[in-house]
């Protein structure tokens, strides 16, 4: 297989306060050599295809270690990804042509050991960007969180915050395949009308509007579960809202990613009177029950009653400019990088 000489990779240069400024945050370097990610022994050298760009990646460019550590000053920049086997090291398991995922972080090459990366293989009717939407990452964040956490039963209210983006969106379909009257909140007017008229939820707010609070109050009353995305004031609001019992699953906090200094919630006394149960969680916790969980993916997809959106920049070099999509609501559905151009 011929490869190029050169290839290019995304260096982390600076951590952000505040919001994050591509240019200062990133440093795109162009001229490194191929030659130089020879595969030794049980290696591969990976040609990255697609990549995965989520909210938790602004929580990695802090200096205070999260669920993982962070990110070094003039690292790579990290990101899983998939990608595509094209030169093997001595006595590797894997093959040339051989699709794989794994942590290739922003690069268009990646020097790996076998261990680190995994076969992928795309089921019938499926495609290859499903690993990075229903059936990765992002899938089982909206299944295990929703399922698992908020445990819904039939006829209960679900609302979901950043209900247009890459698991807010899973979650109003799983939802809506629960038999639950699901609300959905996002940002824009379009948004509301993807999230009503092609995954069908109950009803959809564009939590722009200045009667916002008003409609929801009329529309949704009460609610059973909230799945939160974006934390903040809707989250407080959300805190005078609850049904006896009722389930907060706390996946993310948008509002306050960029914020240096968060305010911090001031109703969760609430809890108390309605014993209810607020609670945060990692996907990786339950990377052991994925299988089954996939599987069932699979099935709906196969039917037709889940939809996978992708929002799709090209480029490896345009990965520092769309991270911040995810904060401003700039996409709809799984934000990833096509690297290649298979």
């Amino acid at each position: 297989m011929s490869l190029p000489t050169t290839y290019t990779r995304i260096i982390f240069a600076e951590r952000p306060v505040g919001d994050i400024v591509p240019h200062k945050a990133f440093r795109i370097e162009p001229e490194h050599k191929v030659a130089d990610l020879e595969p030794g022994e049980k290696q591969v050298l990976v040609a990255v295809d697609y990549l995965s760009l989520d909210p938790a990646m602004r929580s990695w460019l802090r200096e205070k270690k999260t669920y993982r550590e962070p990110i070094q000053i003039g690292a790579t920049m990290d990101a899983g990804g998939l990608g595509t086997v094209v030169k093997t090291g001595k006595d590797s398991k894997w093959k040339v042509g051989q699709t794989v995922k794994g942590s290739f972080g922003w690069t268009e090459y990646a020097q790996m050991n076998d261990e680190a990366v995994a076969l992928v293989e795309v089921p019938q009717g499926g495609e290859l960007l499903d690993f990075l939407g229903p059936f990765g990452p992002t899938g089982m964040t909206a299944y295990f969180g929703l399922f698992d956490i908020g445990k819904p039963k039939p006829g209960d209210t679900l609302v979901v915050s950043g209900a247009a983006g890459a698991t807010g969106s899973f979650v109003c379909q799983l939802g809506v395949l629960k038999g639950l009257k699901v609300y959905a909140i996002a940002g824009s007017d379009e948004k509301v009308q993807w999230l009503e008229k092609e995954l069908g939820v109950t009803k959809a707010f564009n939590y722009k509007n200045k009667d916002f609070y008003d409609q929801l109050k009329e529309h949704m009353g009460t609610f059973d579960v909230y799945f939160d995305n974006v934390g903040g004031e809707i989250l407080e609001f959300m805190l005078t809202r609850m049904n006896l019992y009722a389930r907060i699953v706390i996946c993310g906090g948008i509002s306050d990613y960029n914020n240096p200094n968060p305010s911090g919630i001031k109703g969760h006394l609430n809890l108390i009177s309605s014993r209810a149960l607020m609670q945060g969680f990692l996907v990786f916790d339950y990377a052991s029950k994925f299988g089954p969980a996939i599987a069932e993916m699979q099935q709906w997809l196969s039917e037709g009653k889940l939809k996978s959106k992708f929002h799709v920049v090209h480029g490896v070099k345009s990965a520092p400019e769309a991270l911040p999509l995810l904060f401003t609501g700039g996409n709809t559905g799984k934000l990833v990088v096509k690297v290649s151009n298979i």
